[in-house]
C-alpha cells in the first residue's frame, strides 16, 4: 500500500505541475467569464461576436474540463489509498492505471503549440499524374478524410461529429475528381492534427480503368491549411488582388448557372489563385474565395518561415509535385508507408476507410 501511495502522490504532483505549466486556473477563469457573457439576455444581439465568444468558450471548456476532472479523480483516489483498505488494492491499482492513461492522452494534446494548431482546417485535394486513375485516387483520398471526420466527435457546444463543408469540387471526365476543397471544423487542434497530411500521396494498384488491368501509379496533392475565419488575422491589400467573375457551370442541366456568380481571386505577388462557384451569390463566393486565399497564404508563410506576407515568393512547383510523403500500395502487396516517419501498416484498407490516427500520432511524435 505504501508503494501505491507513492505512485498516486507522484501522479498528483505531475498533474499539478502540468496544470500550472498550462495556466489551467487562468484558462478556467477566462472560460467562466465567457460563459457569464453568454448567459446575458442581450448576448445574441451581435450574432457574429456571439458566435466567436461561443466558439472560444467551447474550445476552452474542452481544454479545461478534462484536466479538472482528472485532478478530482486523482484526489479521490488518494483519499481511498490513505484509508489503507488492502481489500481493494487491486481495484485501486486499476484506477491508477486508468488515470495514468488519461494523463498521457492529455499530455499528447500539449504537443499542439503552433500559432494555428487550434484552428479549423481547409483541406484541398488535387489529382496529379496518372490520368483517370489519379482523379479516382483524389476521390479516394477525399473519402478517407471525410470518413476520418465522421469518426471523431465534435467538441463544440452541439453534440455530434466534426462538421465537414464542401467548398468546391470539380468532377473528373470519366471518374473521380479533379479537385475538391472542404472545411473541417468543430474539433480540438484540427490543424495541428492534420497538418502532417500536407503533401503528395502516391497510390500503386491494378488499374480499374485500363483494359489490360495493369499496375498503375497515381499521384494526388493534399493541401492542409488553417482556416482563417477572421480577416484581421491576414491583412490583404486590395492592390495585390485580381478578382474575376465568370459564369458557373457543371456538366449541364439544372446545375448550369445563368449569372456570373463564380469568382476567381488571384494574389498577384505570389500567383496563388482560388476559385469558388458553389454558391449562387457572387458575394458569398467572393468571401469564401478570400477566406481560402488567406488560409493558403498562412500555410505558405509557415512553409517558407516568412515573418510577413511581403516576403512570400509564391509556391514552388517542385514542392507541389515533388517526392511523395506517403505511399499506399494495394498490389502486388498491401502496405502504407510514410516516408517521413517510417510508419508502416499492412492494412491500407483500414487507413483508406478513415483510420488515420496512427499515422497522425506517428507524425506528431516524429516531426
Amino acid at each position: 500500500m505504501d508503494n501505491l501511495k507513492k505512485r498516486v502522490d507522484a501522479l498528483q504532483n505531475e498533474v499539478k505541475k502540468t496544470a500550472e505549466k498550462i495556466s489551467l486556473d487562468q484558462l478556467e477563469v477566462e472560460q467562466k467569464n465567457l460563459l457569464a457573457q453568454m448567459q446575458k439576455s442581450d448576448f445574441w444581439q451581435d450574432a457574429q461576436k456571439a458566435q466567436e465568444i461561443s466558439k472560444r468558450e467551447a474550445a476552452l471548456n474542452s481544454r479545461v474540463a478534462p484536466w479538472k476532472e482528472l485532478q478530482k479523480e486523482v484526489d479521490d483516489l488518494l483519499e481511498l489509498v490513505n484509508i489503507g483498505d488492502t481489500k481493494i488494492t487491486e481495484e485501486l491499482e486499476e484506477q491508477l492505471s486508468t488515470l495514468n492513461s488519461q494523463l498521457s492522452a492529455l499530455m499528447r494534446d500539449l504537443r499542439f503549440s503552433g500559432p494555428f494548431d487550434d484552428h479549423d482546417v481547409i483541406l484541398s485535394i488535387y489529382a496529379g499524374a496518372g490520368g483517370t486513375d489519379a482523379q479516382d485516387w483524389a476521390q479516394m483520398l477525399l473519402r478517407m478524410y471525410l470518413r476520418w471526420a465522421e469518426s471523431h466527435p465534435s467538441t463544440s457546444l452541439r453534440a455530434g461529429k466534426l462538421k465537414v463543408e464542401v467548398l468546391e469540387q470539380s468532377s473528373g471526365e470519366e471518374a473521380g475528381i479533379k479537385s475538391a476543397t472542404v472545411k473541417i471544423s468543430g474539433g480540438d487542434f484540427l490543424y495541428g492534427k492534420l497538418a502532417g497530411e500536407h503533401g503528395v500521396h502516391r497510390l500503386v494498384r491494378l488499374s480499374p480503368f485500363n483494359a489490360d488491368h495493369l499496375r498503375q501509379t497515381s499521384f494526388a496533392k493534399v493541401e492542409v491549411m488553417p482556416a482563417i475565419d477572421k480577416p484581421s488575422e491576414v491583412q490583404l491589400d486590395e492592390k495585390d488582388l485580381k478578382i474575376d467573375v465568370f459564369r458557373a457551370g457543371g456538366h449541364g442541366g439544372q446545375s448550369i448557372n445563368t449569372t456570373d456568380s463564380a469568382v476567381r481571386v488571384t494574389h498577384i505577388p505570389t500567383g496563388i489563385t482560388t476559385s469558388i462557384q458553389n454558391e449562387r451569390s457572387q458575394l458569398q463566393n467572393k468571401e469564401t474565395a478570400l477566406g481560402i486565399l488567406r488560409s493558403k497564404l498562412i500555410q505558405l508563410q509557415l512553409e517558407q518561415h516568412a515573418e510577413n506576407l511581403s516576403q512570400l515568393k509564391g509556391p514552388s512547383q517542385s514542392a507541389q509535385w515533388g517526392n511523395q510523403i506517403r505511399s499506399y500500395v494495394l498490389h502486388p502487396y498491401k502496405q502504407v508507408k510514410d516516408n517521413r516517419t517510417g510508419f508502416e501498416s499492412t492494412e491500407p484498407d483500414k487507413i483508406l476507410d478513415g483510420n488515420l490516427d496512427p499515422l497522425i500520432d506517428a507524425c506528431l511524435e516524429k516531426l
